[in-house]
């Protein structure tokens, strides 16, 4: 059996979990500002229309009275580390598809943990102990797919268990939105041909549907009879650590971009030290006015994790970008990663090896007193940073 556990409103919660006086109350994270989007919604929120990627503007216009919290992705990494714990200590194989959701492999664990409802309530419990009262959905079944609809059903703090062989009797009443790749131009068109439940697509033939809607047709008959031979795989490490920054007002210049590059940077190099890993490549991302995103990348040698190099990537891939665009959207991401060679250590009188000592102590400046406590002298003229946005792909 499989468990799918998804964190229910995952940055909200943990903004009202440390702030009791948000509880109860529709709460957005993010930052007020014209061009800022909502990174996550409480359920409170989300009864007055507000979403994850709303624009903040409108979501303040459906809910004048919504609390604003800022983003604070170190905290919710922390908390993440303490439910991915949790999951580990369920399942030998986990897969973590984000900061708030896994799924877990519990194959052969009935005799530890019971039944799939007592392990999943066990399981729940267990989180809302660990974190101090934060809720997660967990659906089991006998596939990724259909554990993954299971735990959405019931959200949230929902436990959906779907036995063996009836996955068709749970998904068949389900609207097509609910197939995993559907989204709003294909359901349309599927709506066309007449198919509104997972049940009209399972009637349909494979051929039929790979006629109608190419090579995704073959995913979707399979979805629609609930088959899905993916394993769980748990991730030797990170593919990718990036931050991203949406922008008050659009860039256009190289000296006006570089900043929020260089901010970048000095972020993600820093998970990098506190993960462990070096990069072999650095992408930069810039997304335009009418939010066409444009991407560069080169690869990174040697490997590092300090700033420096990273930089001086950026700064060539910056050259490879259109002149006269208007940027809304500025990241770098730092990618194939690797643990950091033990080797990287021997050598204490190489050039990088002196900045790696020097962002060590920096890093450990930032971990007692925050990340405001340290910063570049040249950033100092910009206090007002923009949204932040983190990411960690697998």
């Amino acid at each position: 059996m499989i468990l799918h556990a998804d964190m229910d409103a995952f940055y909200a919660s943990v903004e009202q979990l440390d702030h009791p006086e948000y509880r109860g109350k529709p709460l957005v994270v993010g930052q007020r500002g014209p061009r800022s989007v909502v990174a996550a919604a409480s359920y409170e929120a989300r009864a007055f229309g507000l979403h994850s990627a709303m624009p903040m503007a409108e979501a303040l216009r459906r809910c004048p009275h919504a609390i604003v919290a800022p983003n604070r992705m170190d905290r919710y990494r922390e908390v993440s580390q303490q439910v991915m714990a949790v999951f580990g200590d369920y399942a030998p194989l986990v897969e973590p598809l984000s900061l708030d959701e896994a799924f877990l492999d519990m194959s052969g664990t009935a005799a530890l943990f019971g039944p799939p409802e007592e392990m999943g309530a066990r399981l729940k419990a267990d989180v809302r102990s660990v974190t101090g009262g934060l809720t997660v959905s967990v659906g089991i079944a006998t596939s990724k797919y259909v554990a993954k609809v299971a735990s959405d059903f019931r959200k949230p703090d929902g436990l959906t268990v779907v036995p063996p062989g009836t996955e068709r009797d749970f998904l068949w009443p389900l609207p097509i939105s609910r197939l995993w790749g559907v989204g709003p131009v294909l359901e349309q068109k599927m709506r066309a041909r007449g198919l509104l439940h997972i049940a009209d697509v399972a009637r349909c033939t494979e051929p039929q549907l790979t006629a109608w809607f190419g090579n995704m047709g073959r995913q979707l008959w399979q979805l629609s009879c609930g088959i899905d031979a993916r394993e769980v795989t748990p991730p030797e490490t990170a593919l990718s650590v990036g931050r991203e920054y949406t922008l008050m007002r659009d860039v256009h210049t190289f000296d006006e971009i570089w900043p929020h590059l260089r901010r970048a940077a000095d972020r993600v190099s820093r998970t990098l030290r506190a993960d462990g890993l070096v990069a072999g490549g650095v992408r930069v991302k810039l997304k335009t006015r009418d939010f066409h995103l444009q991407t560069r990348q080169a690869p990174l040698q040697p490997k590092a994790d300090c700033p420096k190099q990273m930089l001086a990537v950026a700064r060539e891939l910056l050259t490879r970008f259109a002149p006269g665009q208007h940027y809304r959207l500025v990241g770098l991401t730092a990618y194939n990663l690797s643990p950091r060679p033990a080797q990287m250590e021997l050598f204490a009188n190489a050039p990088q090896q002196k900045e790696r000592r020097l962002y060590a102590a920096l890093d450990q400046v930032t971990a007692r007193f925050g990340q405001q406590s340290i910063r570049r002298a040249a950033d100092l003229e910009d206090d007002a940073d923009p949204e932040d946005g983190a990411l960690k792909n697998r």
